[in-house]
């Protein structure tokens, strides 16, 4: 099957989709814009929905806004948590109502993806010596996958962990989830640092697997897909 991909920018939105017809991708680029119009209005008359690092009531409009309470609201943690991975979430529904059997939209690293054909991703953690040397083969659709960091994120997180990647069947939740579970880890004791935030990953309703990374050593739970070694080239 050929596959088409193309990467883009659209302020904070840095994205990469790949599709199995072109008009895909034309398609999640318009959807995250529109989403994040959407949002943006939002937020001028709702600025607490911006800043705030708790969850807020779950709005019936806009979509956007709608889903990021959601899945804050299962984490605990602010709404803002979850938007990169919503608006991933959204851009993928509307490539498959458009026809497109391949739709992965990856957006800041938070990653959506419905497909019938495995699809090999890698996981980011800055300059730490695991950064893009291995990552995941995602083979069981709808599947979500987020990465959050303590040490290399622009995202503000209370925690130290160089990676805490989760898997959900949706990127919002499991978006929200990598922060809350970020948040957690820290401290001398590695092994306790990392066991805290495996339980918090799967006391979250909706989260399927955890993989996390600190001070050197990895931890993981649940239903994580198979890790597999990145080689430089491809990344």
């Amino acid at each position: 099957m050929k596959l088409f991909k193309e990467a883009f920018q659209l302020k904070e939105s840095q994205c990469t989709v790949i599709a199995n017809k072109p008009e895909g991708i034309q398609t999640a680029k318009s959807s995250i814009t529109h989403h994040r119009r959407k949002l943006e209005t939002y937020v001028k008359t709702n600025p607490n929905f911006f800043h705030t690092l708790d969850p807020v009531p779950v709005p019936s409009k806009p979509l956007v806004a709608k889903l990021m309470a959601e899945a804050a609201e299962k984490a605990k943690v602010g709404p803002m948590a979850a938007v990169a991975g919503v608006l991933a979430d959204l851009a993928v529904t509307d490539m498959l109502s458009k026809g497109c059997k391949v739709a992965v939209v990856e957006n800041g690293g938070e990653i959506s993806a419905m497909a019938n054909v495995l699809i090999d991703v890698a996981v980011a953690a800055g300059y730490e010596p695991l950064s893009k040397r291995f990552g995941f083969r995602l083979t069981e659709f709808p599947i979500g996958v987020a990465t959050s960091s303590g040490r290399f994120s622009h995202a503000f997180s209370f925690g130290d962990a160089e990676a805490a990647t989760i898997f959900c069947k949706n990127a919002g939740l499991a978006d929200a989830a990598a922060t809350a579970v970020c948040n957690v880890v820290k401290g001398e004791d590695c092994q306790k640092a990392i066991q805290a935030g495996i339980n918090k990953a799967l006391s979250i309703q909706g989260v399927e697997g955890v993989l996390i990374i600190y001070k050197g050593s990895v931890g993981t739970a649940g239903k994580v897909p198979q890790i597999i070694k990145v080689a430089p080239s491809n990344i």
